[in-house]
């Protein structure tokens, strides 16, 4: 880490560490950073805040959207694999969105490592959103939610599911501290960090909620309080935060979409605040993901109603009975299916819903992509490229 651009920095401080590198089987004398606790005051541009003004308006109006959908619910698991597809690229573990999408219809053990972190973010995210309705934003809240997260992947270690008690560096592997692009603090300084985190995130002030959300991220993210996960988590805490304030009602953003394609400017962005103590460009940039995938989740909700339209119409014109709006429900929510899941979703015995997906095939809807015999897995298509969009 380049101690020079941030011993003048006004919102932490240097301090001195020293220990063992044990991949490089060698000592280490450098300097890690420690950010002071966040204020409840922020200077933001004029520009900012009408960009801040934008993104409120757009999750105004995307969860408006999602509030006149007959079942909202059914666009959840699709929404939050997506994000779990995007966070996950963000950190360099990439899975197709295919793979991702038909993972419940897999033997867990077969699953690819790639496959595995991912899906434990889909499994972490749920877990986190039921954890909420009881608790607030908390320490035992997150330890838990991180303990699934890393389960059986690389950074499933001793301290999977607690604040971490050793030094971490963020940087290319294999690289000396000296050379890691940031050193966040030790680990001796984690716990109070945390705590006045936590204590800041719950409390009443008069910031605006995307400020208060793209602060809260920076100082998380800074602290790396956890061994491993820091990101992904970082960024669930995001939909957390939405779903607390009741700005959405469904965990359907996906601003991880924004942020990958932009990795270097997203990690220069929270660099920057570290080094100037000016939250303004992060907070600008955030505002911008926010509103930019606010539109685009309205366009991908607005597209599938309508595909789930155009199904119901033509089976209605080509004379094929019992494809309503519910029955194509099912696919929007799950476009890898088998019988049997659309069996149960649907409320039916295995042979209506043979019967249901029969139908779904003639019409073009549905394909089988298991080449036959009992347990069959068809695919939606049109619906998988769509969700893409999310």
């Amino acid at each position: 880490m380049d101690i020079a651009i941030f011993k003048d920095s006004p919102a932490g401080t240097l301090v001195p560490i020293r220990g063992w590198d044990n991949e490089l089987h060698q000592g280490y004398e450098h300097f890690a950073y420690v950010p002071h606790a966040l204020a409840t005051t922020v200077d933001l541009s004029q520009a900012t805040i009408k960009v801040m003004g934008e993104a409120d308006r757009a999750l105004g109006n995307l969860n408006a959207r999602i509030r006149f959908l007959p079942n909202p619910a059914l666009l959840v698991q699709p929404a939050l694999k997506r994000e779990a597809q995007e966070t996950s690229k963000l950190e360099g573990t990439y899975a197709h969105l295919d793979e991702i999408l038909a993972a419940e219809l897999s033997d867990e053990p077969k699953r690819s490592g790639e496959l595995r972190e991912v899906m434990n973010y889909v499994t972490a995210a749920l877990q986190a959103i039921e954890l909420i309705k009881t608790l607030p934003i908390c320490k035992r809240l997150l330890e838990e939610t991180q303990a699934t997260l890393v389960r059986g992947t690389r950074g499933d270690g001793y301290d999977a599911g607690s604040l971490r008690d050793r030094q971490v560096f963020i940087g290319e592997k294999g690289k000396p501290v000296e050379e890691a692009r940031f050193v966040p603090p030790p680990a001796e300084f984690v716990a109070d960090g945390f705590a006045d985190w936590e204590k800041w995130i719950n409390a009443e002030d008069d910031l605006p909620l995307m400020a208060k959300l793209a602060m809260a991220h920076y100082q998380f993210e800074t602290l790396h309080p956890f061994s491993d996960g820091n990101g992904r988590l970082g960024r669930l805490i995001v939909t957390l935060q939405l779903l607390v304030n009741k700005e959405i009602e469904y965990p359907i953003l996906n601003i991880s979409a924004y942020l990958e394609p932009r990795r270097e400017e997203y990690i220069n962005a929270l660099r920057q605040v570290s080094i100037t103590g000016d939250f303004d460009p992060w907070v600008a940039m955030f505002c911008r993901a926010v509103r930019d995938r606010s539109l685009a989740s309205m366009q991908v909700i607005d597209t599938l109603l309508s595909y789930r339209d155009s199904v119901v119409a033509k089976a209605e014109r080509v004379g094929i009975r019992g494809i309503t709006s519910d029955v194509v429900d099912v696919i929007l929510g799950s476009p890898f299916i088998s019988v049997s899941e659309f069996a149960n979703s649907r409320g039916v015995v295995y042979n209506t819903a043979r019967a249901l997906i029969s139908k779904l095939e003639t019409l073009g809807v549905l394909r089988e992509v298991t080449g036959g015999g009992y347990a069959r897995t068809y695919v939606a298509r049109e619906v998988t490229q769509i969700i893409s969009d999310l």
